[in-house]
C-alpha cells in the first residue's frame, strides 16, 4: 500500500542529488522540472496513503460480537459504558453495530438497553434475527423439525443433572426437573420462560434446544453429539450449555446481511467459543479473544484482549 515513505524517498533521492553537486551541471529546466515532479508525486502519494486509511473504515458497514465471554468478560453482567459510546459514534459513520448471541431478544434488549432500539439482534445463536426498532421485525427465524425436536429434549431429560431449555422465538420453555431452574434461567439470563409439563406443550415453532448441564457439561456432550450432530448444528456454547439449532451465527449473520443489503465481505465479527466458529468464518475480518481456548487460538491468527480496543480504532 502506497504511504507517506514514498515522499521521505524521494525527497531523500532529489536531496542525494543536490549534495553532489550535479545541480550546477543541469539546466535550469531540467532542475525544475525535477522539482515539479517530486512535488507531485509527494502529492499524489499523500492522497492515495489518506484514501487507504479512511477506505479501511468505511469498508466495514457491519459489526457483529458474541455477548458472554467476548463483550461480558470475568464474570460481567453489564456491557461496558464505552461500548454504547462506541456504536453511537459508529452508526454516525454508517457502521451498524449488532449482539450476536445464544440469548432471546428479550435478555438482549435488557443487556443493551440504552441502544436497544437503534440495533438489530442476532438472537438464539442465529436462530432468529431482528431489525432495529422497539420491537424490532423479524427478518429471518430457522425452525427445527417438530418431531425431533421432542425426542432430542426427551434425551436431554433423561441425562443426570441436565435440564432442558427450548426456546421460542422470544419465550424459554422449561421442564423443570428440579427446583430452582427457573429463576437461574429468568434471573441471571434474563430471559422470559414459561413452564410447561412436557415438550409436546410448547405452544410455538422451536428455534433452538439447549442442554443446561452445571456438573457434566462433557458427558453430556458426548452423550448428545454423535447422535443429534447428524440433524442439528450442536455447538459448546459457555462452561454449562449445549446447543442445537439448524441454524448458527454465521447464517444469522448472512440473513442479516441480506435483509440489510451488506456484504459479507464488509462485516467485522468478534467471538471467543466455539458456537462463533461459523460467524467468525463468514464475516469479512474477524477477531477472536485472547482468552478463547488453545484449539480457536490456534484456528484464528486475528486477536484482540478487548472489542473496545478494536472498536476504538474505526
Amino acid at each position: 500500500m502506497p504511504n507517506l515513505n514514498c515522499e521521505k524517498f524521494l525527497k531523500r533521492n532529489i536531496n542525494g542529488v543536490f549534495q553532489i553537486g550535479s545541480f550546477q551541471k543541469f539546466k535550469s529546466g531540467l532542475a525544475l522540472t525535477a522539482i515539479l515532479l517530486y512535488t507531485k508525486f509527494c502529492s499524489f502519494f499523500r492522497k492515495i496513503s489518506v484514501f487507504n486509511r479512511k477506505e479501511f473504515t468505511y469498508m466495514i458497514r457491519l459489526i457483529a460480537s458474541d455477548i458472554d465471554g467476548t463483550l461480558l468478560q470475568n464474570g460481567a453482567t453489564a456491557i461496558p459504558q464505552e461500548i454504547f459510546h462506541h456504536i453511537y459514534r459508529l452508526k454516525r459513520q454508517g457502521i451498524l453495530f449488532c449482539p450476536a448471541s445464544g440469548r432471546q431478544y428479550t435478555s438482549l434488549r435488557r443487556l443493551f438497553a440504552p441502544v436497544a432500539d437503534e440495533v438489530p439482534f442476532l438472537c438464539e445463536n442465529g436462530a432468529v434475527v431482528y431489525g432495529p426498532g422497539s420491537p424490532g421485525p423479524i427478518l429471518s427465524k430457522t425452525v427445527m423439525d417438530r418431531r425431533l425436536s421432542e425426542e432430542l429434549c426427551g434425551d436431554i431429560l433423561a441425562l443426570p443433572e441436565a435440564e432442558v431449555l427450548i426456546s421460542g422465538a422470544d419465550t424459554s420453555y422449561l421442564c423443570p426437573k428440579g427446583p430452582g431452574v427457573e429463576d437461574q434461567i429468568r434471573w441471571f439470563l434474563g430471559n422470559s420462560t414459561a413452564v410447561v409439563p412436557t415438550p409436546q406443550h410448547v405452544p410455538e415453532d422451536i428455534i433452538k434446544i439447549s442442554a443446561y448441564c452445571p456438573t457434566r457439561l462433557k458427558q453430556a456432550q458426548m452423550a448428545l453429539f454423535p447422535k443429534w450432530e447428524r440433524h442439528f448444528r450442536c455447538a459448546v456454547a459457555g462452561d454449562v450449555w449445549l446447543d442445537f439449532t439448524l441454524a448458527d451465527k454465521g447464517s444469522g449473520l448472512a440473513c442479516l446481511c441480506s435483509a440489510l443489503g451488506i456484504r459479507l465481505e464488509d462485516t467485522m465479527a468478534f467471538g471467543d467459543n466455539y458456537n462463533d466458529i461459523s460467524m467468525l468464518e463468514r464475516a469479512g475480518r474477524s477477531y477472536l479473544m485472547e482468552s478463547a481456548a488453545p484449539e480457536l487460538r490456534a484456528r484464528f491468527s486475528t486477536r484482540c484482549g478487548t472489542v473496545a480496543e478494536v472498536l476504538e480504532t474505526l
